[in-house]
């Protein structure tokens, strides 16, 4: 039986312990044991967290010590899926570079804020993360991520849709739904997810849930 460990916390604003529930169901609907916690000490067994198959972060700002990042980085170098969403994972530690550069990205606006509407266009990949999901728009937060080049897109966003200092720039595609590699282990991002009722939309739940097992089979393919 595969094992996940789930870490929420952080800012209430992003519905934290209402998403991370969604990903346990998700996660046991499938088979897996899941350890929920919500607290940051949950990295703090270094050896416990280099068994697991998945680490899921649902923690947005605040702090993070350095040997935490150190323990939660050995492992998925070693082998350990990382997945999350939106500012649960490529929001969580702004002053933390080590976590930025594993996870892919880092938010830095959203324009209009809250309710904004816009397409999530899927990219032509061979990825079986987006088989057969369509194109589909979403009212919510559209994130502006300062993006690692080396991320593999696997769904786009264009900008801009609400006004800001950026509208005379040019058009542009930002990532929505990457994966990447850190070391051995797979890494998954999903930019949707403001709360816990925009991970239950079928297309984004669906998105979630297949990142989710792609970053936990991962650790198969090393063993």
């Amino acid at each position: 039986m595969k094992k996940a460990l789930i870490v929420w916390g952080g800012w209430d604003g992003h519905d934290p312990e209402r998403v991370a529930a969604v990903f346990s169901n998700i996660l046991r609907e499938h088979q897996f044991e899941v350890e929920v916690a919500n607290t940051l000490d949950a990295f703090a067994d270094a050896e416990k967290l280099l068994g697991l198959d998945l680490i899921v972060p649902v923690w947005t700002m605040g702090e993070i010590s350095e040997t935490y990042v150190n323990h939660v980085s050995a492992a998925v170098q070693a082998g350990t899926g990382l997945a999350g969403c939106h500012g649960g994972m490529c929001d969580s530690f702004r002053n933390n570079v080590d976590w930025q550069f594993m996870t892919g990205g880092q938010w830095v606006a959203h324009p209009g804020n809250d309710g904004v509407e816009y397409k999530v266009e899927i990219t032509n990949s061979s990825s079986p993360i987006v088989a057969g999901i369509s194109d589909f728009t979403v009212t919510s937060e559209q994130y502006y991520l300062h993006v690692d080049p080396a991320v593999e897109v696997l769904a786009t966003t264009r900008f801009p849709v609400a006004d800001g200092p950026h509208r005379l720039n040019k058009a542009v595609d930002m990532p929505v739904v990457w994966t990447k590699r850190w070391g051995l282990g797979r890494v998954y991002y999903n930019s949707l997810g403001h709360q816990a009722t925009i991970v239950e939309l079928p297309p984004v739940k669906e998105l979630m849930a297949r990142g989710l097992l792609w970053a936990a089979e991962g650790k198969q393919q090393v063993q």
